[in-house]
């Protein structure tokens, strides 16, 4: 299946606040920070993925397990991830997600990485066009998701190095990762 690469939407920042909204509701009981906008739709002006990315930091992973039939009852699929984290994703039309949520607890390695590597991208238009022309010249190359994401890693790992997250601290997260149908 070819990686689907779209032009930046302006409508990714509305779908994204209506989506945090009902998150916000279901979430009430677990939720310690607001329902984040994550990843590239996150960044105007950036191509995408079509995938709406969110994170929402939880008082507690453990008790958050109980969201995840509050979740799937609303269209939420529950999927591996790393430990410290939760992982859902929803599909509209088919079996193509268009939206992921991960629930962790606010100061976890996923945690810092997402919001240091949106807000790098967000604050250097030049940076974010060069992260843009490597995930289109990638996603032309190969329609395999796992060469797509390993292609982008030393990238990232540089990116996230200039915000203060090592790399070391990036590798061994991302290892203990399970593999994702994305």
């Amino acid at each position: 299946m070819p990686i689907d690469i779209a032009r930046y939407d302006p409508r990714w920042p509305e779908q994204f606040s209506a989506e945090a909204s009902i998150l916000t509701e279901l979430l009430r009981p677990w939720l310690a920070s607001p329902v984040e906008h994550i990843g590239s739709t996150s960044v105007p002006g950036l191509a995408a993925k079509p995938i709406l990315d969110m994170m929402a930091g939880v008082h507690d992973l453990h008790s958050a397990k109980d969201a995840i039939p509050v979740l799937t009852s609303h269209g939420y699929t529950h999927g591996q991830h790393r430990p410290a984290t939760l992982w859902f994703h929803k599909a509209r039309s088919g079996s193509i997600p268009e939206q992921a949520l991960h629930l962790t607890e606010p100061g976890s390695s996923l945690w810092r990485e997402r919001l240091a590597f949106r807000d790098a991208l967000r604050a250097d238009p030049l940076l974010a066009h060069q992260y843009q022309e490597l995930k289109e010249r990638l996603a032309a190359d190969s329609a395999d998701m796992a060469a797509y994401t390993a292609g982008k890693r030393e990238f990232v790992i540089q990116v996230l190095a200039r915000a203060g997250v090592t790399a070391e601290q990036w590798r061994q997260a991302r290892s203990q990762e399970a593999p994702r149908q994305t």
